[in-house]
């Protein structure tokens, strides 16, 4: 079996959300003192590789935990979107592509290539996202899931997060955001998981998603 790691490591370093602040770790317990060490972790529950589920946007809708455990598990297909300049759309061309095995999929995973720029401030940058057409694609399906390589369903610049407002307001499906490695998925269906913490009316978590190949 092969796997592979879609997930950003989260450290005090790391790229943020603009306006948040960075994951900060405080040793509690030491070898010496205690005999064993525990760490004081302090984050945004959407740092780093990270999940938003409909109730990051809407008061009343279904949190993370509400969602059953096989949301987070299922047959995901990567769609390169590589080609794209910065500011271009993410198209139906590109899902159109990939034939039937875009309707086999539970998971729609975009690669922008943008991963590569994780750690500086052009991930911050004017990203491609989904247009129109490609998000009513998902809302008509029973996807269980999209994901990008990016910090954002929406461009940085859009305040109004229409993108999440339309995708989260009647429909119980997650979003996945600042993926790595999916370069290296290929161009065909694999399985593909992205359980998120168990917390209690949870509007987002930090992720471990991976990718296995049977």
């Amino acid at each position: 079996m092969k796997v592979i790691d879609l997930t950003h490591a989260i450290e005090s370093s790391m790229s943020v959300y603009q306006g948040t602040e960075r994951p900060s770790f405080e040793t509690v317990n030491t070898y010496e003192k205690d005999g064993f060490k525990e760490t004081r972790i302090s984050m945004y529950s959407h740092t780093g590789t990270h999940m938003d589920p409909p109730a990051h946007i809407f008061r009343d809708r279904t949190t993370l935990d509400a969602f059953p455990p096989d949301q987070f598990i299922g047959k995901a297909l990567v769609i390169d979107c590589t080609s794209l300049d910065e500011g271009e759309p993410i198209t139906m061309e590109h899902l159109l592509a990939y034939g039937e095995k875009v309707k086999a999929a539970d998971f729609l995973l975009f690669n922008l290539g943008w991963d590569e720029r994780w750690g500086t401030k052009e991930y911050f940058g004017d990203y491609p996202c989904i247009d129109d057409s490609v998000l009513d694609y998902i809302l008509q399906r029973s996807y269980k899931g999209i994901g990008f390589d990016v910090i954002g369903l929406d461009p940085v610049a859009d305040v109004n997060l229409t993108r999440h407002k339309k995708l989260f307001q009647n429909k119980d499906i997650v979003n996945i955001e600042n993926l790595c490695n999916l370069e290296k998925c290929g161009s065909e269906l694999f399985w593909f998981s992205c359980f998120p913490l168990k917390l209690t009316d949870c509007d987002g978590s930090p992720i471990r998603a991976v990718a296995w190949f049977e």
